[in-house]
C-alpha cells in the first residue's frame, strides 16, 4: 500500500484519502495501485458497505502526474497497468462509491467521479478536464458518461474546451449532489456513506444495479479511450505539452 493513500474506516465505510500535498495529490503509478487494492479489498470485505474518497490539504487531486505521462511519451512505459487497472475497476464495482471534492479537482480527479453515487464539493472546488490541452482524449469513459450526465454541450465545454467547472456550475450539471462548507465536507460525505451502509446490502446491490449505466458499455468505452490515449501520448504535440508544462510550473501538479 502507497504511504501516500490513507486507508481508515468509520464504521462499515471505508475512506480512501490521497495524501501528497507536494504535488497537490497528483497521482502516480504506485498511487493507482493502492487505490485499486483498497478498493478490490473492500468489495472482498463483508465488513464493509461502502467506500469514499477524499483528497487532503484543500486538494482533491490534480490528477496523473505529468512527469509520468511524459517518461511514457519517450518510451520508458506504456500506458500504465496501474491506471488501466484503477479506471476499469470502477464501472464493476458493487458497493458504493463516494467522493469529497474540496479545491481542485483535474483530469482522472474529475473522470473518477462519474462513477461515483454520491459526490459533495466545498465552495473551493474547480472541476477541470485539460486533456486536450495537453494532446490528448478524454479517459475514464468520460467522453461515455460526461454526454448522458450533462448534455453533449456542457460535456463538450469541459471535455472538449477545458473549460474549469465552479462548483455550481458543476451542481447545476448534476456532476455533484450538493455544496458543502470545507469543514462539514468529510462528515456529510461520510455520514451518507454511513447512511447507505446501514441499508439491507441485497437490496442496496441491485437497486444500484438498475441505476448505473451497462458496465459492458463503459468497460468498451474504457478500452477505446486507453488505446487512443496511449497512441496521443507518444505524438509530438503531445510531448511537446508535457515539456511546455513541466518547464512551466515544475513536476508539481498532474492532470
Amino acid at each position: 500500500m502507497s504511504a501516500l493513500i490513507d486507508v481508515s474506516r468509520a464504521e462499515r465505510v471505508q475512506i480512501l484519502r490521497i495524501i501528497r500535498p507536494e504535488r497537490k495529490n497528483a497521482l502516480t503509478g504506485a498511487m493507482y495501485r493502492a487505490l485499486s487494492d483498497a478498493l478490490e479489498a473492500s468489495e472482498a470485505s463483508s465488513e464493509i458497505a461502502t467506500q469514499v474518497i477524499l483528497g487532503s490539504n484543500g486538494v482533491f487531486s490534480a490528477g496523473n502526474d505529468i512527469a509520468d505521462f511524459l517518461a511514457t511519451a519517450q518510451g520508458e512505459a506504456g500506458l500504465g497497468a496501474d491506471v488501466l487497472r484503477f479506471i476499469q475497476l470502477l464501472p464493476v464495482l458493487d458497493k458504493p462509491l463516494l467522493a469529497g471534492v474540496d479545491g481542485p479537482a483535474v483530469g482522472v480527479g474529475t473522470t473518477l467521479l462519474l462513477h461515483c453515487d454520491l459526490v459533495y464539493a466545498s465552495p473551493a472546488a474547480i472541476f477541470s478536464t485539460p486533456f486536450l490541452d495537453l494532446g490528448l482524449v478524454p479517459e475514464a469513459a468520460s467522453s461515455l458518461l460526461m454526454p448522458r450526465l450533462m448534455g453533449h454541450v456542457r460535456a463538450f465545454e469541459m471535455l472538449a474546451l477545458g473549460e474549469p467547472f465552479s462548483a455550481e456550475r458543476a451542481l447545476q450539471s448534476g456532476l455533484i449532489n450538493g455544496i458543502v462548507p470545507a469543514d462539514r465536507l468529510e462528515d456529510v460525505v461520510i455520514a451518507a456513506a454511513v447512511r447507505l451502509a446501514n441499508k439491507p446490502p441485497e437490496a442496496l446491490r441491485l437497486a444500484r444495479r438498475l441505476l448505473k449505466a451497462d458496465p459492458g458499455a463503459t468497460r468498451a468505452r474504457i478500452d477505446e479511450e486507453a488505446a487512443l490515449f496511449s497512441e496521443r501520448l507518444r505524438s509530438p504535440e503531445a510531448v511537446a505539452a508535457f515539456q511546455a508544462f513541466l518547464g512551466k510550473r515544475g513536476p508539481r501538479t498532474g492532470m
